[in-house]
């Protein structure tokens, strides 16, 4: 069943980007927002490490502190992290791949999804880098590829470089991994050896 739902993803995938390169470039996206929240223990505490510039320290659903920079207004982008922090929550043991159904699950979603597991090496949205370093991975995207949309969920082992992780996420990462649009967000999170990560628009039409 994983490998018909993995295929089918790559099909639509391949069919939007063919209609897509046939319709010409886009105006580039204006006010991209990129979000990064992060533990603060360890280097980012201090103002270093990765993705530490340009942030502010608000509490999280445990009373402790979060790296995020301003945003006026909750973006599609934020909901999901703050959902992905409430699942870690409630339940520290949830796999990859049942926070990924779960974030898909949320009402801010107003499309159909569907998840996958992914292995080390090339990903949507990295372009020709291979992302490895973890131990489980779990992708999850809209089923029609033409909404900028990107999103997984990664384990890491218990003694992984999780800062180092998240920072070749970050260096590598492309908005413009789609042909016809562009992410307008990107969100990068940590709870642990769980990495959170997603590129999508600041909101989904109704």
């Amino acid at each position: 069943m994983k490998k018909l739902i993995a295929l089918l993803m790559a099909a639509i995938m391949m069919l939007s980007l063919v209609a897509c390169s046939s319709s010409g470039e886009q105006e580039p996206v204006e006010n991209e927002t990129p979000v990064v929240d992060e533990d603060v223990s360890g280097p980012a505490a201090e103002g270093e490490g990765p993705l530490a510039d340009d942030m502010t320290v608000v509490p999280d659903a445990e009373g402790e502190g979060v790296d995020t920079p301003a945003v006026d207004g909750e973006t599609l982008g934020t909901q999901l992290n703050a959902e992905f922090v409430a699942q870690m929550v409630a339940n520290p043991a949830i796999t990859a791949q049942e926070m990924a159904d779960a974030i898909l699950a949320h009402e801010s979603i107003l499309f159909s999804g569907a998840s996958m597991p992914v292995e080390p090496g090339l990903l949507t949205g990295f372009g020709e880098t291979e992302i490895t370093g973890f131990e489980e991975g779990v992708m999850f995207a809209p089923m029609i590829g033409t909404i900028p949309f990107v999103g997984y969920i990664f384990t890491l082992a218990e003694d992984a470089d999780v800062d180092a992780f998240v920072q070749m996420l970050s260096d590598n990462a492309n908005p413009r991994w789609n042909v016809c649009t562009e992410a307008e967000e990107m969100v990068i999170d940590m709870n642990g050896s769980t990495v959170f990560f997603l590129m999508c628009p600041l909101t989904l039409e109704e």
